[in-house]
């Protein structure tokens, strides 16, 4: 088995039952939150918090290596529970955000006019995201820009995983999801594009066999795939990065930055141009790492040499 295919099957494993804890915590949290508050939720999230810390080793572990590159210094036991807690607090947070309680947040916006412009073009985007602080609090951006439409592209297990966790926390909160891995999931992406909506994808994970490109990362060699960046090219869109970063308390700050446009694309030139994006995909991760370290929610060995089985598309 190649390196590249041992990984995800280790990224498949670690995302299996991190979605279980997910689903457990989230009913758990839902209850408590919904009939006490939100002050009262977020005081068993410390228990939790605790608990994961203490008793998911594979999860820790993987916490201190990326903290140890994130923060420039070896990770101490307070760095890896605010890195749980940071987590923990993103997930109960879900609850009021899908409830659009808006008003019981600090939320600020950073680069509204660059996705405002882009929009105005009509032609629809890609909202290139990670699994970074919280892309749920986006909902929040439609009181700014209210007639913005976001549909979210992801694998079709995870589709109905998220579809589960919604009517969990609230059974008549909608959400356009497009599954991948059928035949007709580009065409119903483009119908998306067609129409103006805003195409939300995670893109900083895989969970199948496809193009990995090496990139370094935090000092350091990490696989991302070609799939999402591969899909705006096809298509000729332009992507935005998003980060909705946590701050603490009830503050998030959400960041749209200009990442790539793919609407015309040189002949010969695709591959080079989506070389290009991704890296600078990644460098916006990093830099986010680097200035809100406890946001980014990898919790397995994210990094690997690069090994001749990897195929990078060049």
């Amino acid at each position: 088995m190649t390196e590249p295919h041992t990984k995800q099957a280790e990224t498949q494993l670690w995302l299996a039952s991190r979605e279980r804890s997910n689903m457990s915590l989230l009913r758990i949290m839902s209850w408590i939150s919904l009939k006490m508050g939100r002050s009262v939720g977020r005081l068993f999230l410390h228990p939790i918090s605790a608990y994961f810390l203490l008793f998911s080793s594979a999860n820790r572990q993987a916490s201190r290596e990326y903290l140890n590159r994130a923060l420039a210094r070896p990770a101490t036991w307070l760095d890896l529970y605010r890195h749980f807690f940071w987590f923990a607090s993103t997930i109960h947070d879900r609850i009021y955000l899908i409830n659009k309680r808006f008003d019981l947040f600090d939320i600020e916006i950073v680069g509204t006019e660059a996705i405002r412009q882009q929009l105005a073009e009509g032609n629809g985007l890609f909202l290139m995201g990670a699994h970074m602080g919280s892309f749920e609090v986006i909902r929040a951006i439609g009181r700014q820009i209210p007639d913005l439409r976001v549909a979210m592209t992801m694998h079709e297990e995870n589709a109905q995983k998220i579809n589960a966790m919604l009517a969990a926390i609230n059974p008549e909160a909608g959400q356009d999801i497009i599954g991948l891995g059928h035949i007709d999931s580009m065409l119903k992406v483009r119908e998306r594009l067609d129409d103006g909506t805003v195409v939300g994808m995670l893109a900083d994970r895989t969970l199948g066999e496809e193009i990995m490109t090496p990139i370094n990362l935090l000092g350091d060699v990490a696989l991302f795939p070609n799939g999402p960046f591969r899909m705006a090219a096809l298509l000729r869109r332009p992507v935005m990065f998003m980060a909705g970063v946590y701050l603490g308390g009830n503050r998030y700050q959400i960041h749209f930055q200009p990442l790539a446009d793919f609407s015309d694309i040189p002949t010969g030139q695709r591959a080079i141009t989506i070389q290009n994006a991704i890296t600078t995909y990644a460098s916006l991760i990093e830099h986010h790492c680097r200035k809100t370290p406890y946001n980014w929610f990898n919790f397995f060995d994210f990094w690997r040499p690069a090994q001749p089985g990897v195929r990078n598309e060049s």
